[in-house]
């Protein structure tokens, strides 16, 4: 009898050294993967996961990283209901340009449940991307935003000194997306008394009056900012904590020249007129 007690005690401990650790549980919440390894300029990239447990009023928070480090692309997935989820994503763009190894990175519930994958791009180019042009902002032709466009044309970046903004104008013809390249010395947003010094900022983004989606990356010289609109847009803004004076400063050199040359001409035009004794 003895026996049979110890081969059943042997048995019980065999079989919880063999339980499923709480950790292993948590690596395995969520999984991710894309359908191919590397993609060119233009391609469709499409991500598909599945999680163990489907957690009511809580998506898929999925990431996708540039070779550089730049956040690239941000999405919130339902989950369906047999605890599987997937978006396809056009492999390209303004954010794009890097070249390499880009990572997937999906985040799920409140228990930082977290799974990564990566596939390989070689960059986005100008002639299978949207195209990036340069404007000039009104009042400033040395101070040049970039831009690329889908679904219209900007007809003009205007600074609001009293609001501190930028008023993109644009004209569409569809929905679409607006990719604005801002040099910090256009237009900034800091948490310094000035506005110009301190750790950066959100912007505050209006699409014809309403509140606007964004997304951004960031560099110590320029922050670049996506913006989606629908068709029959007229108007976005973009306001910060600082904006270039409507007069930059070549416009103000050549001002001041102008003043000083006007008052020189006047000084001698008067000293020619006065009477010789």
């Amino acid at each position: 009898m003895s026996t049979l007690y110890t081969a059943i005690a042997v048995f019980a401990i065999l079989a919880t050294g063999v339980s499923i650790p709480a950790y292993a549980q948590l690596v395995d919440a969520i999984t991710v993967t894309t359908d191919k390894e590397a993609y060119e300029d233009g391609e469709s990239i499409t991500v598909t996961g599945q999680v163990r447990e489907r957690l009511s009023g809580y998506p898929v928070t999925l990431q996708v990283i540039a070779a550089n480090g730049n956040l690239v692309t941000v999405e919130q997935l339902e989950v369906s209901e047999d605890n599987t989820y997937g978006i396809d994503i056009t492999a390209g763009g303004a954010l794009w340009r890097s070249a390499g190894t880009y990572t997937v990175k999906v985040l799920y519930g409140t228990d930082s449940r977290v799974a990564e994958t990566t596939f390989e791009f070689g960059g986005s180019g100008e002639q299978t991307g949207p195209r990036t042009k340069t404007i000039a902002v009104t009042g400033n032709p040395e101070l040049l935003v970039g831009y690329s466009i889908k679904g219209g044309k900007i007809i003009s970046i205007e600074p609001d000194i009293a609001a501190k903004s930028l008023i993109v104008t644009l004209e569409t013809t569809s929905d679409g997306e607006v990719t604005l390249i801002l040099p910090r010395g256009v237009i900034d947003a800091k948490l310094g008394p000035d506005g110009q010094s301190g750790e950066d900022d959100s912007f505050f983004v209006l699409v014809d009056g309403s509140e606007g989606d964004f997304e951004e990356i960031t560099t110590a010289d320029d922050r670049t900012l996506t913006i989606q609109f629908e068709e029959g847009t007229t108007q976005i803004e973009i306001i910060g904590t600082w904006v270039i004076p409507e007069f930059g400063a070549m416009a103000a050199i050549i001002l001041a020249v102008a003043i000083v040359s006007i008052i020189a001409v006047s000084a001698r035009s008067r000293l020619n007129i006065l009477p010789k004794y």
